[in-house]
This record gives C-alpha cells, sequence and structure tokens, in this order.
C-alpha cells in the first residue's frame, strides 16, 4: 500500500485540510482535489472508490464534506478502506462537528493526527487511543518534575514568611530595649551615654539574628542613641519603626499575589499554639489503604506511636498508665527499655532501670502499635466515584461517607485526574473544589466531615471515558486517633500516688489513601 495524500475537502474540490506523505508539488494535488467533485458525480455510496489513469481516490460522505485518500493504483484496496475508517474516526476526536470552520480551527492537530497514522505513504500499526496519546505528548517525567518544583517553591515561601515573623519579633525587642533605655534619657550627657551603652547590648545580644536589613536597622538606632544629646532628637526614631515590617510586607504581596494573608502576622496567627506542659506526650497514627474502585479493600494498615517528650529532670522519672478500649487485634511493641512486663499486667509505661531516666528535650518513642485487615467496615471514609459514559463526554459522581463516626476530619481533599486539558462541568459539590489545568485534574475539598456531615456529594461533566479517573487519592487530618489508645495518667516513679501535670497530643493522618 501506498498512501500519496489524506485530504479533507468540501464537495466542490476545496480542500480544507490536506496532507501529503510522498513528494508532490501544491499544484498536483490541488489539481487531483479539484476534478475529484467531477468523478464521483451522484453516487450516495457509504465507501467508495474511484479510479483514474494513475491514481484512485478512496473517499467517504461526511455530511457537506469529504475525506479523501489518494493513493496508488496497485495498493491493496481492502487496507485503503481499514485506513478511510481509521481517519474518519479521527476527526470527531478533535473536532465536535464535521463543518468547514470546525475543521479550520483543529487543522494542526488533524494533520499531527495523520502523521501518527501513515508515514512515508505507509500506514503505522496504530489505533484510536495510542494516536490520542501520542498526540497528547502525556510525560510521566514532566509531571513528577513539576510537581517537585511546586513543593520546592511552597518551602521557600514557607520559610520566607518564618523569617519575616522572625524578623518582626526581633524588631519588637530591639524597639522595647530602646525605649526601656531612654526611659531614663534625662540625666544628663553621662547618664544618656551609659544608658544608651546598654540600650546597645540588649539589641545585640538579647535578639536572635536576621539578615541585612535588620542588622542595619539596629545598628543605626544604637548608633544614633549613642550619639545624640538631646531626648527629643533621640524619641523621633520611633516614628520609623513600622520601615521594616513595611519592606518585608511588600516582598511578600510580590511574592504571593493571591495569598488570603495581608501580613506575616496575619498568616502566622491562623495555626494555634499547642499548651504543652512539662510531661508532653504524643499520639501519631498514619494510615495506609488502597481499595477497589468496584468495591473491595487491598490493603488497610494503621501505624502508630506514642512518644514522651520531658521538659526538666524532676520529671524525668516518671510512669505512665495507658487505657487501651480497642478490641480490635492490634500488634503492640514496647521499646526494649521498656519494662514489658508491667505494661503487660497493668498497661503502665516505665523503664526497666528503675535509676534511669527519660531523656530530656527529645522525643522518644516507648510504644508502637499496627493494625491491618481487609474488612470495609474498618475503613474511616469511604469513596464512591462512579462515572458514566453519554453522547456529551462523561458524568462523574462522586460520594464519600464518614464510617467511623468518632473521628473528625479536617483539611479533607480528594484528588480526581481528568482525561484531558477541558475543564469540567460542575453540576453539584458539597464544600469546594479547585480545577488544576497543569495537574490534569479536579481537587474536592471539604474543611471538616464529623458525624454532622458524615455524607456530601460532588458531581460534574467532562469529556473521556470511565476508566480514565482513576486513581482517586484522598487527604485529611485529625486530632481523633484511630485506635482506642491513649494516656491516662502521669505519675513520679518511686511514687504511683504523686501525679503529675501532662499533655497530650494526638495526630491521624494519610501516608498514602487512594482508590484503583
Amino acid at each position: 500500500m501506498v498512501l500519496l495524500a489524506a485530504a479533507i475537502c468540501t464537495k466542490n474540490g476545496k480542500a480544507l485540510v490536506s496532507r501529503q506523505f510522498v513528494e508532490m508539488t501544491r499544484a498536483r494535488i490541488e489539481g487531483l482535489l479539484a476534478s475529484f467533485p467531477k468523478l464521483i458525480g451522484s453516487g450516495s455510496r457509504q465507501h467508495t472508490f474511484i479510479e483514474t489513469e494513475s491514481v484512485r481516490y478512496v473517499y467517504q460522505p461526511m455530511d457537506k464534506l469529504y475525506m479523501v485518500l489518494i493513493t496508488t493504483k496497485a495498493s491493496n484496496i481492502l487496507e485503503d478502506l481499514e485506513t478511510l475508517r481509521l481517519f474518519s474516526r479521527v476527526i470527531p476526536e478533535y473536532c465536535k462537528t464535521v463543518e468547514e470552520k470546525e475543521i479550520n480551527e483543529h487543522c494542526f492537530e488533524l494533520l499531527f493526527a495523520f502523521d501518527e497514522i501513515v508515514a512515508l505513504g505507509y500506514r503505522e500499526n496504530v489505533n484510536l487511543a495510542q494516536i490520542r496519546t501520542f498526540t497528547d505528548m502525556d510525560s510521566h517525567e514532566e509531571k513528577v518534575y513539576k510537581a517537585m518544583r511546586e513543593t520546592q517553591e511552597k518551602e521557600a515561601k514557607q520559610k520566607m514568611l518564618e523569617r519575616a515573623e522572625e524578623i518582626r519579633k526581633s524588631k519588637i525587642q530591639a524597639d522595647k530595649g530602646f525605649y526601656k533605655g531612654s526611659s531614663h534619657y534625662s540625666g544628663g550627657f553621662g547618664s544618656s551615654s551609659s544608658m544608651s551603652s546598654n540600650t546597645y547590648s540588649t539589641s545585640t545580644y538579647d535578639t536572635p539574628s536576621y539578615d541585612s536589613h535588620a542588622s542595619n536597622y539596629s545598628s543605626n538606632l544604637s548608633s544614633s542613641t549613642l550619639n545624640s544629646s538631646k531626648p527629643n532628637k533621640a524619641m523621633k526614631l520611633g516614628s520609623n519603626k513600622d520601615v521594616l515590617p513595611a519592606f518585608i510586607e511588600q516582598q511578600i504581596k510580590q511574592t504571593l499575589p493571591s495569598s488570603p494573608a495581608s501580613s506575616p502576622s496575619t498568616a502566622f496567627s491562623s495555626t494555634p499554639a499547642i499548651n504543652t506542659e512539662k510531661v508532653h506526650l504524643k499520639v501519631d497514627e498514619k494510615i495506609s489503604l488502597t481499595c477497589g474502585k468496584d468495591g473491595g479493600v487491598q490493603n488497610l494498615e494503621v501505624l502508630g506511636v506514642l512518644s514522651v517528650h520531658i521538659g526538666t529532670e524532676e520529671e524525668a522519672r516518671v510512669k505512665i498508665g495507658l487505657r487501651n478500649n480497642d478490641n480490635r487485634n492490634l500488634q503492640i511493641q514496647t521499646n526494649p527499655n521498656i519494662d514489658k512486663n508491667l505494661f503487660k499486667n497493668n498497661s503502665v509505661i516505665a523503664l526497666k532501670d528503675q535509676t534511669k531516666s527519660f531523656p530530656i528535650g527529645t522525643d522518644v518513642g516507648v510504644l508502637k502499635w499496627r493494625f491491618q485487615t481487609n474488612e470495609e467496615s474498618e475503613i474511616p471514609l469511604t469513596i464512591n466515584c462512579w462515572p458514566s459514559e453519554t453522547r456529551n463526554g462523561c458524568e462523574v459522581s462522586i460520594e464519600y461517607e464518614l464510617q467511623k463516626l468518632n473521628l473528625e476530619l479536617n483539611n479533607v481533599s480528594i484528588v480526581v485526574p481528568l482525561p484531558s486539558n477541558q475543564a469540567p462541568v460542575v453540576k453539584n459539590c458539597d464544600g469546594d473544589f479547585q480545577y488544576e489545568k497543569y495537574k490534569n485534574c479536579i481537587i474536592w475539598r471539604i474543611p471538616m466531615i464529623d458525624q454532622t456531615n458524615s455524607t456530601g456529594s460532588f458531581e460534574f461533566t467532562v469529556n473521556g471515558h470511565a476508566n480514565e479517573f482513576f486513581p482517586v487519592n484522598v487527604n485529611f487530618v485529625s486530632s481523633k486517633p484511630y485506635c482506642d489508645i491513649q494516656p491516662e495518667t502521669v505519675s513520679h516513679a518511686d511514687n504511683s500516688s504523686q501525679s503529675l501535670k501532662f499533655s497530650v497530643e494526638s495526630t491521624f493522618s494519610v501516608d498514602r489513601y487512594e482508590i484503583v
């Protein structure tokens, strides 16, 4: 088979799109297409062909247009017809309607697709799905690179905000030291120099280090205080106390134009501080879940760790009493330095050697547990993604249901991949959604899920096939643990009746949560 050219033309022989696969002049292809309508006459067969002395036309009517293949007379007519059918199926993939205007708008996409079908006059062994993949030029490496790039940018922005907050606090401390020194400024030149020196020492040694802008500001502040001989001139320095924060705020606004925070103090006020005692206990759990799109749990695993943080030496020798009301088959393991018999009999965590104490100022893991099952009833949050193919695309309905009503899930995000760069049409959404064009996905966000809103739905329509909306990834965080293991009491190792104050921080988060 030798295919000379493939073209889409009108019934008058006007070429809209033409791709030549062998060496051929423009005048010759235009002449062949111009003579084509005169040869077909009034024939109305679905698949037809016409032969001349030099070439063969294989064509298919498509409304007001023709899909035409020009081949040599020695080519196999059966292969020509099969190739024609593939060409005809490619056109609706890129054009909504088979009209002249639509063909002109997507002419380059059609030419790229034609090149994937035929190379140097011979047909390639490809199907419609492969053609779509080749023309989209989808690259997994590119997606990974973009994801890493965005992560690095977010980390840099976060560090910049933290740095700005440090600079703001440093300047506040410097201002406080300055005003403390200038309150005794009326005692004459000698006392003024003495107090100014104290002010300089305070701003130099009592504040953390920061960048050159803050350093210049602090040095100018101190030198002005040393060289002043009049109190009113020294106090005028306070009028410029907002110069440094304004500069930082301007830099942050330029870098983060879409950030809701108008200043560093606003950004950091959104994260509440945790009140910790001298004995601070952390319960950290992570879940790994893989479910099938048609139901069934492939793997569900929860890993938990209890760690102890001791603040001072007085509380370093302690015993921790636990409450374990979890009736599931948990695999529990203690630290090798923990008394296993005491834990097994009394659910108390204490060191084997009573003369030793816990390390101070660091987190020490004392207990680990693991829960693994394939039971669907143990899934904390079930996700049901139901794509339905229609003539106008694919209607996707997603539902969530909180099965563990004792949990309170915060910052829930459900990421659904999309098959194309076309923006979906959202019909219903319980919560918020965000369309990521360059990541080819849509993110469904719910601020909080608990027993008051244990179910929710999200519906949208987009072009694609049912199996292209997987895997669905879920992420959330909760301050309530999945396994019912909690510290109950903390007492001195030598005197169990002497209770100590303690604080508990529980975190239940996602390591991997996907529906495939």
